[in-house]
């Protein structure tokens, strides 16, 4: 079992059940699952895609969609069914991986790092992250890349409201900016 789910099945869900004021195990917030999203931007380069799904591939261990238009955009020369982008959805070990990796190892290599906003968590408590550089994942070797392009992250909790989100995301490690006012 991994780590980061044994701290929250242990000490994470005691101490929320009580900060929340939770009579049940099953009413504290928990992770679903979480969405990596990528997008082509202006490149129709076909061979830039298939770095687009190889790069997703490296960093979730999983086989990425492509994504397609599905309406056409004259303003973005974008025709209904043409590739867009490439996604993957995790659950399970393997999500609970990805979010202990992102937390002990991809947001420390982000350069010039000084935390994560508390505008991230919606007001669901879902958690949305962009990252501008897919080189902050240990899986990619940055003098093996060719063109840097961007990564979308995101957590989708049972977490009904931000403050619940929010204190699940803190519970787990994220490392939140200090409010400073």
């Amino acid at each position: 079992m991994n780590s980061l789910k044994e701290q929250y099945k242990s000490a994470v869900v005691p101490a929320l059940k009580e900060q929340l004021g939770r009579k049940h195990v099953l009413q504290v917030p928990r992770i679903k699952k979480v969405t990596l999203n990528t997008g082509l931007s202006t490149k129709r380069d076909p061979k830039f895609m298939e770095v687009l799904l190889e790069t997703l591939e490296r960093i979730s261990g999983q086989k990425p969609v492509q994504t397609k238009a599905r309406l056409s955009e004259a303003g973005f020369k974008i025709r209904e069914g043409m590739p867009i982008g490439a996604m993957v959805t995790l659950r399970g070990g393997r999500m609970w991986d990805f979010v202990e990796k992102l937390v002990n190892v991809s947001f420390p290599r982000i350069r010039d790092f000084r935390g994560i906003p508390e505008s991230a968590v919606d007001t669901t408590g879902n958690f949305n992250y962009g990252f501008k550089e897919h080189t902050a994942f240990p899986e990619i070797n940055a003098n093996e890349v060719d063109q840097l392009h961007g990564l979308q992250v995101n957590i989708t909790t049972t977490a009904e409201t931000k403050e619940e989100g929010l204190a699940l995301f803190k519970a787990l490690g994220f490392p939140f900016k200090k409010n400073t006012k």
